[in-house]
Formats: structure tokens, C-alpha cells, sequence
């Protein structure tokens, strides 16, 4: 595996003083001002004044799913099957690199468990996959529309701080690229159809629901949303921002 390359990032500041961050990382094509109008909205809250936000930029790479156009990718797709095989040298790359962005902010001062991490469709697997193998205990990891990678070296990769690790999943039922049965092969939703509670089994991961301030969440917190497709909507943004304001509360000098 090649050395991982620095990402190039867009930086949306701190509204108030700067005490926490959420890095957000973009899907399969895009790019982090892609986001940057979401992210905009987000550090509107007055809750989340204090967090910087984070918008890496993938590299261009041959997707070989897509007849090998080059686009933005975080790993290369062999095909989009739920059952292709998967580009684990790519993912580890990735990884690497987004652990390399926790490091500066780590570096500039920001403690580790005041650092999101989260994504959208590919960025939201790398999310989880960098999150959750990491030596740093993160504030939390985000999912948007994503799935859960390499299931069959997964358990043994992680680190034991994920049985605490916050985690907002949130997903479409009506994802037609990331389908909604395939997500909850990673996940558990108790109303929905449950295949393989693998988060909660093999990782003993807990669900929990959004907790009002001053507590903080503590496991998975995994909401779907009836009609959206492969996207997101103004419900899960509310859910997020809730979420979020309990993952990294503001201190009063913030």
C-alpha cells in the first residue's frame, strides 16, 4: 500500500471560540463544498458555535463499477453489487489519511473527544471504519446512508472504546444505491427488518436514543427515514444537530 497522500480540505470556522470539530467527509463523486452549504447550515445552531468544520476533498481515482471514469473516491468499487468484493488496500489508504487531519486538530489543541467524525455514503463508511479502528477515543462517528466495511475482518480491527462510542446512523428506506436491508445488516432497527444486529453482537455496541442536554449519548443512535432515497432530508439534519449538540456541548466560555 502506497503512502497516504495529505488531503487537500475546505475549513468552515468556529462561530464563537473554537472548541470542537467535526470532520465531514463527502460520497463517491463529490466534494467537500458539496457539503459546504449542509455544514453552513449546521454551524448556524447556536449550540454548535464552538465547532470547526472539516471538508476533505477525496483524490481522483478509475472506479472500476463505474466502466473505470476517474472522480473523486475514497476506494475504488469493483462493481456496485451488494456483494462485491472490496478495495481494502484503498480503505486502509483512507483511512490513514483521515487519521492524519484528527492528528492536526489533536495538534492544534482540539482533544480527541471533542472531534467528530462523520460522512455521507462512502465517507460515512470510511467514518466508521477510521473511527472505530482508531487509538483515539473520538466524541463520536457519524453514518449518513453508509454501510459497514471489510464485516469479515471488522471485529478484529476495532479497538475496545467502541462498546461507548456514540454513533448517529441515519438512512433512507428508500435508498436505491445503498439499500436499506444491506444498512441494517450492519445496524439494528427494532421496527424495521433486523438481518444481522452485528454492531450490537459482535461489537456489543448498545442503541440508544438522542438524550436530552446536559447527557451525553452513549452507543448507537440509528434513525431511518421513510421516502428518502439515496440523499438527505430536513428530519435527519434535525436529528443531527441534536445529536451533535450532545456529542460536543459547548462549554459556557465557548
Amino acid at each position: 500500500m502506497s503512502a497516504a497522500i495529505p488531503l487537500k480540505c475546505l475549513t468552515v470556522a468556529a462561530r464563537g471560540r473554537h472548541s470542537a470539530t467535526v470532520i465531514f467527509v463527502h460520497g463517491l463523486g463529490d466534494s467537500g463544498h458539496g457539503w459546504k452549504p449542509v455544514v453552513e447550515m449546521l454551524a448556524r445552531e447556536p449550540a454548535l458555535h464552538h465547532v470547526k468544520w472539516v471538508l476533505p476533498n477525496a483524490p481522483m481515482m478509475s472506479v472500476t463499477g463505474n466502466m473505470g471514469a476517474t472522480m473523486p473516491s475514497w476506494f475504488d468499487i469493483f462493481s456496485f453489487g451488494t456483494f462485491s468484493p472490496e478495495d481494502e488496500p484503498g480503505m486502509l489508504k483512507t483511512s490513514h489519511s483521515l487519521n492524519q487531519l484528527i492528528s492536526a486538530e489533536v495538534d492544534a489543541g482540539v482533544s480527541a473527544d471533542h472531534i467528530v467524525l462523520g460522512g455521507f455514503s462512502q465517507g460515512g463508511t470510511m467514518s466508521l471504519l477510521t473511527g472505530l479502528t482508531s487509538e483515539r477515543k473520538l466524541a463520536g462517528i457519524v453514518v449518513l446512508s453508509g454501510w459497514l466495511p471489510l464485516k469479515d475482518k471488522f471485529k478484529a480491527m476495532v479497538n475496545d472504546h467502541v462498546k461507548k462510542m456514540p454513533i448517529f446512523w441515519g438512512h433512507g428506506e428508500s435508498d436505491p444505491m445503498v439499500k436499506f436491508p444491506f444498512a441494517t445488516r450492519s445496524v439494528v432497527k427494532r421496527t424495521f427488518l433486523v438481518l444481522v444486529e452485528y454492531l450490537k453482537t459482535q461489537l456489543k455496541i448498545s442503541d440508544t436514543d438522542i438524550p436530552e442536554p446536559p447527557a451525553k449519548p452513549i452507543g448507537l443512535s440509528f434513525h431511518s427515514y421513510p421516502g428518502m432515497q439515496h440523499s438527505t432530508c430536513e428530519e435527519e439534519l434535525a436529528d443531527l444537530r441534536k445529536w451533535l449538540s450532545s456529542v460536543v456541548p459547548q462549554t459556557p466560555d465557548a
